[in-house]
């Protein structure tokens, strides 16, 4: 799937892949609806079952890193509730999203309580694990002048949650993220490599250039500068030793920053490319898959 995905790349000119990225975020009229009509975005709805949902409890703190109050939420996994000692994922939620809706077509708390296939009883996660989201701002997930939404993360969410008994270091902590998000979790375990045990992306917004992103998102990166210092694909050796599961879709118009990125990933990466486009039926279709990911690599 990554050959074919690929070659596809090599035979894009750079107008058509910055017109793409500009038409599917809104800018250029036209590509997101003639995708929908010819079916790129179209992937398969599998019927989901839940086992009975655990605890959810949200809450929010002053944020020395922010500069303002961050809401947050951190959903239990069935049968468990505040008190419990469990590993942890920290979900990173999209542009324009905060801790509210950073799992897409679901709640945090149902993402954690995925059945197997064809059992209503048996959760999907390997190791019952629970799941923090909290409020990253409308710009990346990096630190920018006056607002660092990853040392928040890094200093204030986290420790928050294993004082809760949530992510501890013999249980493990893992990244995930769709979109903003997505990559959001690479950039963290990027420039703290020792922090997750595993990292888990959701069609990530990596751009191929600050030219691209300015010309997009002035919000993403605050000049060229900070685009080097946290560009996924510049710092992708980082990675080396963490297991990384990245998806996105052929007709994503981020797909060629994803394919950037997996050329240069370590061996411990796996990047699937399959059909779909930068929509929330791709986003959904891979949460369960994401989840499971993580938990394999967490302590029992």
């Amino acid at each position: 799937m990554l050959t074919v995905a690929l070659g596809g790349l090599g035979a894009l000119a750079v107008g058509a892949v910055i017109g793409g990225e500009l038409v599917d975020h809104g800018v250029l009229p036209g590509k997101s609806l003639l995708n929908a009509l010819d079916g790129a975005c179209s992937v398969d709805d599998p019927h989901r079952t839940f086992a009975p949902l655990g605890t959810t409890m949200s809450g929010r703190f002053a944020s020395r890193f922010r500069h303002r109050s961050v809401g947050y939420s951190i959903a239990y996994p069935p049968g468990f509730g505040p008190g419990d000692e469990l590993p942890l994922v920290v979900m990173l939620h999209g542009e324009g999203g905060n801790h509210t809706n950073a799992v897409s077509g679901m709640s945090p708390a149902q993402l954690v309580a995925i059945t197997r296939p064809g059992s209503a009883e048996h959760l999907a996660t390997t190791v019952p694990t629970a799941i923090v989201t909290v409020d990253g701002g409308s710009g990346y997930w990096h630190p920018h002048p006056n607002d660092d939404p990853m040392g928040m993360v890094v200093d204030e969410l986290i420790p928050l949650c294993r004082a809760k008994g949530l992510g501890r270091p013999n249980r493990g902590i893992g990244l995930m993220g769709i979109s903003m998000g997505g990559y959001g979790a690479i950039a963290i375990a990027e420039h703290y490599p020792h922090l997750a045990r595993a990292v888990a992306a959701i069609s990530p917004a990596i751009w191929t250039s600050y030219d691209q992103a300015r010309g997009v998102n002035a919000e993403a990166y605050s000049d060229a500068n900070e685009f080097d210092a946290y560009d996924a694909v510049t710092h992708a050796a980082a990675l080396t030793g963490c297991p990384v599961r990245v998806a996105s879709g052929i007709d994503d118009p981020f797909q060629p920053g994803v394919a950037a990125f997996a050329a240069v990933a370590p061996a411990e990466t796996t990047v699937l490319f399959s059909g779909g486009c930068h929509t929330s039926p791709f986003f959904l279709d891979q949460e369960p898959a994401s989840i499971q990911f993580l938990s394999a690599h967490f302590s029992a």
